[in-house]
C-alpha cells in the first residue's frame, strides 16, 4: 500500500529526527550572543555554521551578510515552476544572555534534553524555529520527488535581533533586490497553547519619546516663588494626567485616524480563545484589567493603540524634603500602533498636543526614536490560508488566530519589500524566552518541520501573487 503524501512527511522526519536535533543542538552550542561584545565572534560564528548547514541541506545560495554589527545570513533556493510564488522565510540566530547562576538547571549553551523538551538558550528563541525549516524543506522535497521547492524558497536569518535591530533595517534597503518576496513567514513567533494551535496575523508598531520641560533656571525656594511660577513637575504631571479620557482612551487629537478596526469575525475568533483573565493578570503581575472602554483584554493588547507612561521624574528624589521648585521635569512615553497608524502622523499629533498642554513659562523639548510600524494580515488573505491550513494538516485540528501585542523587525520587511507578513511559530508561552531554563517542546518543534514540509506546495497550489 503506497503513502499518503502526509504520511511520507512523517516517516521522512521520523527517520531524520536524530540527526536534526544532533545538529540543532551543535548550533545551540554557540553563545551567539549579541548584546555581549565579547561574544561577537561567537555570533560570526554561528552565522559561518548555519551558512554551511543552508548549504549542506540544499540551497545553492547561502550567504553570510556583513553589517556594521553581527552578520545575517541569507539562502536562496529557486523553484522549477516558473509560476512559483517567491517566499522569504525571517529569523534570527542570535540570542539572549545565559549563564548558569541566572537560575538555570543545566549549561544554558550545552543542551539537554529532558522529559521530551530540549533546554538551551535559543531553543525556541529563535534557533529552534529557524532550523525546523531545514528540515521541512528536505521532507517537502522527500514525500512530493521533487528537486527543487514548490516555491522561490528565501531566507534572511538576522543576526542583532535580541540588540534591536539596528542594522536592520538598511540591510534590507540595500538588499531588496535580492529579498523580493511575494510574502514572508516569520517565524520567531509563538502558539497560544500546546491544546490550541493558532497563526499569529499581525503585530503593533512602535514609537516612543521623551519629554523634557524646563522652567526656572535653577531649582528655586518653594517659599519665596511657590504659587507665582510656573512648576515643570506640575506640569508633567498634567501633561501625563491629560493623555486619556475617562475611558481610558487616548486623548491626543488625530491619535486614531486611519486605523483598521476589528472585524465582528475577529472579535468572535478572539473571544473563542481559552483565556483565563485571572491567570493572565497573575503573570502580568496586577491584581485588576484596565484599558479602552468597550474592548477585551485580548483586543486591548492585539488590535488598539495604546499610549503608556514609561517614565516621569523631576524634582528632589532623596531622603526628607527639599522644599524646592524644580528647573526641569521628564516624562518618557510610548505608543502601540495598529494597522493603519503611520509612526510620522502620531509623532506630529503628540508634538501639537503637547503644545497645547503646557502653560506658559514652560518651555520643552520633545525627542522621537526610531519607530516601528505595524503589520497586518487581512484573515482570509490566500496565503495565510496557506499557512492555516499547513499547520492544521500538521497538528491534526483546527488552527485559530491571534495577534501580537508587541512590535519587531518584519513591518521593515513588509514596507521595504511590499510583501505580506504571514507568522509561523510553534513556541508555547512556558517556553520562558529570555529566562532561565529556555526550553522548546520537542513534539511541537517537529510539528514545526511538518509544517514547513506542507506549506510550500499549499502556497504554489492555492496562491498565484498578483503582478
Amino acid at each position: 500500500m503506497s503513502q499518503t503524501p502526509d504520511s511520507a512527511v512523517r516517516a521522512y522526519i521520523e527517520q531524520h529526527r536524530a540527526a536534526f536535533l544532533d545538529d540543532l543542538a551543535e548550533w545551540l552550542r554557540i553563545p551567539s550572543v549579541s548584546a555581549q561584545p565579547d561574544h561577537a565572534p561567537d555570533v560570526r560564528r554561528s552565522a559561518d555554521w548555519l551558512a554551511a548547514k543552508l548549504k549542506e541541506t540544499g540551497f545553492p545560495t547561502a550567504e553570510v551578510w556583513q553589517t556594521p554589527g553581527a552578520p545575517a545570513v541569507f539562502a536562496e533556493w529557486p523553484s522549477a515552476g516558473p509560476e512559483a510564488p517567491t517566499v522569504l522565510v525571517y529569523g534570527h540566530h542570535d540570542v539572549q544572555p545565559a549563564a548558569r547562576e541566572d537560575g538555570w538547571d543545566s549549561d544554558p549553551f550545552e543542551p539537554v534534553v529532558r522529559a521530551h523538551r530540549l533546554y538551551a538558550r535559543g531553543a525556541a528563541d529563535d534557533k529552534g524555529q529557524v532550523f525546523f525549516h531545514t528540515l521541512g524543506v528536505r521532507a517537502h522535497l522527500a514525500a512530493t520527488g521533487r528537486t527543487a521547492p514548490a516555491v522561490n524558497l528565501k531566507l534572511l536569518i538576522e543576526g542583532e535581533e535580541e540588540s534591536g535591530s539596528p542594522h536592520f533595517r538598511a540591510l534590507v534597503e540595500e538588499n531588496a533586490a535580492r529579498l523580493a518576496a511575494d510574502a514572508v513567514i516569520v517565524s520567531d513567533t509563538g502558539m497560544w497553547s500546546e491544546d490550541t494551535p493558532t497563526v499569529c496575523t499581525g503585530m503593533r508598531g512602535l514609537a516612543e519619546c521623551e519629554i523634557r520641560l524646563y522652567g526656572p533656571d535653577q531649582d528655586i525656594h518653594s517659599g519665596s516663588f511657590g504659587g507665582a511660577v510656573p512648576n515643570p513637575a506640575t506640569a508633567a504631571a498634567r501633561l501625563v494626567a491629560a493623555l486619556h479620557d475617562e475611558h481610558a482612551r487616548v486623548a491626543i487629537p488625530g491619535f486614531y485616524d486611519g486605523i483598521v478596526e476589528l472585524t465582528d469575525q475577529e472579535r468572535e475568533l478572539f473571544a473563542e480563545l481559552p483565556f483565563d483573565e485571572e491567570r493572565w493578570l497573575s503573570t502580568a503581575k496586577s491584581r485588576a484589567p484596565h484599558g479602552e472602554a468597550g474592548y477585551s483584554t485580548l483586543e486591548r493588547i492585539w488590535a488598539r493603540p495604546t499610549a503608556e507612561v514609561n517614565g516621569i521624574g523631576g524634582g528632589y528624589q532623596g531622603p526628607g524634603s527639599k522644599t524646592i521648585i524644580p528647573s526641569s521635569a521628564m516624562v518618557k512615553l510610548s505608543f502601540r500602533m495598529v494597522a493603519g497608524q503611520e509612526p510620522d502622523h502620531i509623532e506630529k499629533a503628540v508634538r501639537a498636543w503637547a503644545e497645547t498642554q503646557l502653560p506658559a513659562g514652560i518651555r520643552h523639548e520633545i525627542s522621537f526614536g526610531a519607530a516601528t510600524r505595524p503589520c497586518l494580515t487581512p484573515l482570509d488573505h490566500p496565503a495565510l490560508q496557506s499557512v492555516a491550513r499547513a499547520m492544521g494538516r500538521a497538528f491534526e485540528k483546527p488552527i485559530r488566530f491571534t495577534r501580537e501585542g508587541g512590535s519587531g523587525p518584519a513591518a521593515d520587511l513588509q514596507e521595504v519589500l511590499g510583501a505580506p507578513v504571514l507568522f509561523l511559530g510553534i513556541s508555547v508561552p512556558s517556553d520562558g524566552w529570555h529566562a532561565p531554563d529556555e526550553k522548546v517542546e520537542l513534539d511541537l518543534l517537529l510539528k514545526g518541520v511538518e509544517t514547513s514540509a506542507y506549506l510550500w506546495g499549499d502556497l504554489a497550489e492555492h496562491w498565484r501573487p498578483t503582478p
